[in-house]
């Protein structure tokens, strides 16, 4: 006769389970709610103050820390002295755990972390302590004990039990299991604990939401995880897919970097990615407006774009937006008729987030290094201190443009160098080893779209990312049309673009806040 252990906090699927082990006489010890379900199911069942011979106390905080229950998952069989004990102590052996934890996870979705570190008691209550001894230990000793966290796993486990085909490989992979099931259970109680912004040890919590059609490329394989407290807010990976095929590894990419650069603005706005960078951006008086606006700053670049909206799309939009092959569209919504339009075509994939998009000032992000991580907050400020660098001062409208520059230059890729007319993106260029190189690609992209607005209404102007360090960019930028530029100083050579500034009647601001993006 085998016994087993039943303790459980979601009890979906454990009455069958349950039953099942009945059938192939197994003895069941479990908990007292678990006990209290399986006796309703009429499923004998000894409950594990019984097998102790000691109550549950603190409000059941201590029940099963008990050595006639670690004793009997932690024995090793075929140890003589081990066994010898357990006579000794009158201590049975168990020979299956089944157990999932309280569900701290759901508890801390909807508490959210308090900024003035006053745990509820409602979370401390909801950290598992018996659980996860029992888990680790059972796993600890896979070799004689099966342990099982996951209801999923139920049925595999009845079938290799009734097919006498339970060996190790198998109980190696359910001890593998429970480890990472225990610790993501104490990552996400640690990193909720912890107000230490760069703490010594630190745990990120990962857990799989779905796999995606293929990596940065086709031959390869990608998930998507998520840290488990970031779901229930605006962003992307909890944003809900409403049309279209799966997404990829560089879909996500892209529609995170045009979510995050389209909420920057309050009016009206439109951002239209590609391959991570801008190819567009622009505001309107209304969506429509915005999204030809960001269109014509290089519409054979928005071909197989990410488009992203930080208002509600209409029909209106939905009819230009169809007229190109856009891989994806996330929107806080569409009209009825807008999803009409949008989804004929079979292959565009359509996004819902509902809450407009807000940064938290507090976060902290990872990129990943072989055998290792960096980690940095976010590049959250736009600016330090606003200075006039030039004898002449930006007009109503350059300054219009400068700010609204400034907002972007920060999410395209290092060097980077922008121009904008009104508030609509002009020209891009990005991620080019030289800051000249950068200007001399934005030239170009404005020429060859060929923008149709009204020059003397709309003054061109320029953002860099980062300084200056000499006057080149400064000089063909006039030679450009360019009349306004803000950038972040800083160079030991700031006098030499001042001056290349002055001597052309140029306007310069710097903001003290550099905005590289590597």
């Amino acid at each position: 006769m085998s016994t087993v252990l039943i303790s459980v906090s979601d009890k979906v699927g454990i009455v069958e389970f349950a039953k099942e082990l009945k059938k192939l006489n197994w003895d069941i010890i479990s908990s007292g709610g678990t006990t209290k379900i399986l006796k309703e199911n009429s499923i004998d069942c000894e409950e594990i103050s019984e097998v102790t011979g000691f109550p549950e106390i603190l409000n059941g905080r201590v029940k099963t820390l008990n050595p006639k229950i670690h004793g009997g998952i932690l024995a090793i069989r075929n140890k003589n002295e081990h066994i010898k004990q357990l006579q000794k102590y009158n201590i049975g052996a168990i020979d299956m755990v089944i157990v999932n934890l309280y569900p701290f996870e759901e508890i801390i979705n909807a508490i959210p972390k308090p900024e003035d570190k006053k745990i509820t008691q409602e979370v401390i209550e909801n950290i598992d302590v018996g659980g996860v001894a029992l888990l680790r230990a059972a796993a600890k000793n896979y070799k004689d004990v099966m342990v099982v966290c996951s209801s999923k796993d139920y049925s595999v486990i009845i079938d290799n039990l009734k097919n006498k085909s339970v060996n190790e490989s198998l109980k190696l992979n359910l001890a593998a299991k429970a480890f990472r099931y225990t610790a993501y259970y104490d990552s996400l109680v640690s990193n909720y604990l912890t107000y230490e912004k760069f703490p010594t040890h630190i745990s990120i919590p990962l857990k799989k939401l779905l796999d995606l059609r293929y990596g940065e490329n086709p031959h390869q394989k990608a998930v998507l995880y998520s840290n488990g407290v970031e779901t229930n807010k605006p962003i992307v990976i909890s944003a809900k897919q409403i049309h279209g095929k799966g997404l990829s590894y560089n879909n996500y990419l892209d529609l995170e970097s045009a979510w995050m650069l389209v909420h920057e603005f309050d009016a009206p706005a439109c951002a239209i990615i590609k391959h991570n960078n801008p190819c567009g951006c622009a505001e309107g008086g209304y969506i429509k407006s915005a999204y030809l606006k960001a269109l014509s700053c290089d519409s054979m670049s928005a071909f197989g774009g990410i488009v992203a909206f930080n208002k509600f799309v209409e029909k209106d939009t939905a009819e230009e937006i169809i007229k190109l092959f856009i891989e994806c569209v996330i929107a806080p919504g569409y009209s009825k008729s807008a999803l009409d339009i949008l989804t004929r075509k079979k292959n565009i994939r359509l996004l819902v987030q509902e809450i407009p998009y807000k940064e938290d000032k507090n976060i902290v992000e990872y990129r990943a290094m072989s055998y290792g991580m960096l980690a940095q907050d976010r590049d959250n400020i736009l600016s330090a201190e606003i200075k006039l660098m030039t004898r002449r001062q930006p007009t109503r409208e350059e300054n219009d443009s400068l700010n609204f520059a400034w907002k972007i230059v920060k999410h395209v890729k290092s060097n980077a160098i922008i121009l904008v007319r009104g508030k609509q993106i002009v020209g891009i260029g990005a991620g080019q080893m030289s800051r000249i190189d950068s200007l001399k690609i934005a030239v170009e992209k404005m020429k060859y779209a060929n923008h149709a607005l009204d020059e003397k209404k709309f003054p061109l102007v320029l953002a860099s990312d980062a300084f200056f360090p000499f006057p080149d960019v400064v000089e063909e930028s006039a030679k450009a049309g360019v009349t306004a530029i803000i950038q972040p100083g800083g160079s030991i050579k700031d006098e030499g673009s001042v001056k290349a500034a002055d001597d052309r009647n140029m306007a310069m601001i710097v903001t003290g806040i550099r905005h590289f993006k590597h």
